[in-house]
């Protein structure tokens, strides 16, 4: 089969597609043959080296893909031949084919395209941890979402309006600021204002953010925050990494994000982080977590907002075109 496997780090221009040996199903997996892949900036990170969730090399890159079941393993029930799901698994997407656990294969969702299929589920879940279970975030709050145009942002714009919030959106072009408002958010320029001034002057401080940057990003949505305000990190963008260069290592641990319990004592404000690759760990949480966002998006009509449709061959450049700072939604390959 054809798959894009990572045998060193570096630019887009090391992916290459390869033939090699399809997977074999074992005990309690699923085999999927693959339509439709959604690409991560996780998996920009991995290809450069900088993301400490990746397996030892070489391996087939991917997180997330849509297909159809091909083969179902022994002592795997949940799935039939035939049947259409969404997978998510910490690496084997960027393939024709791939085997995942049982447990890590969703059923996908009717009135959703092979590319809407494709972008849901680790945007979506992500977004969910991060609002639902770890801020608790509540009908009538004010919210603040970084990067709000991105894969990620725009779920959690869309999911906070359905919560019933006050949802900011940071982005910077015209077209993700459209989007942003489109979604249900109101829009925030970072390029053309100080997003800590503008949302300030626009009825004081929010009560939850979902940071994704890091940096100076970061400690200003931090001081943004009401008494018994949270915020949540599940990304650092702004992370410029070079192994060869220390004084990158000095600028990357400067720009992480810290906190000072002390000062949070005196605001009573609370930091949250998040990863969800290292929740599929557990299947009952798993499931759980996936059984009541289900709910949420077939009860409210939500969409993940689907951006560029690459070819297989053109994965490449579609991790250049995520690394521009261009992309709008999920960034999307179809085989």
């Amino acid at each position: 089969m054809k798959a894009y496997q990572l045998r060193k780090t570096g630019k887009p221009g090391i992916l290459k597609i390869e033939e090699i040996t399809e997977p074999q199903v074992k005990e309690g997996e699923v085999k999927v043959k693959i339509e439709t892949i959604g690409i991560n900036y996780a998996e920009i990170l991995s290809r450069k080296g900088q993301y400490s969730w990746a397996p030892p090399k070489p391996y087939v890159m991917g997180m997330e893909c849509y297909g159809e079941v091909v083969e179902v393993g022994k002592n795997s029930s949940k799935y039939k031949v035939g049947d259409k799901v969404i997978v998510g698994q910490q690496y084997g997407s960027y393939a024709e084919y791939t085997c995942a656990p049982e447990h890590l294969c969703f059923p996908a969702f009717s009135d959703f395209t092979p590319e809407e299929n494709a972008a849901y589920l680790v945007n979506f879940m992500t977004a969910w941890v991060g609002l639902k279970k770890l801020c608790r975030v509540e009908s009538g709050e004010r919210i603040l979402i970084q990067a709000a145009a991105g894969g990620v942002g725009t779920a959690a714009v869309q999911i906070g309006s359905a919560l019933g919030c006050e949802v900011y959106g940071t982005a910077s072009k015209d077209e993700k600021l459209d989007l942003v408002k489109r979604l249900g958010g109101k829009p925030v320029n970072y390029r053309e204002t100080d997003f800590y001034q503008e949302i300030m002057n626009d009825g004081g401080g929010v009560d939850c953010v979902l940071e994704t940057v890091g940096g100076d990003v970061y400690k200003k949505s931090l001081k943004l925050l009401n008494p018994f305000g949270r915020l949540v990190v599940i990304g650092f963008a702004s992370m410029n990494l070079k192994w060869w260069n220390p004084f990158s290592w000095v600028k990357t641990y400067l720009d992480a994000p810290k906190v000072n319990m002390m000062k949070m004592a005196i605001d009573s404000k609370g930091v949250y982080a998040s990863h969800i690759g290292y929740l599929t760990a557990n299947e009952d949480l798993t499931a759980d977590i996936w059984e009541e966002l289900f709910a949420f998006t077939e009860k409210h009509n939500l969409k993940p907002v689907v951006g560029e449709v690459f070819d297989f061959s053109e994965l490449p450049k579609a991790h250049s075109f995520m690394e521009s700072r261009d992309s709008v939604g999920k960034l999307i390959i179809k085989l």
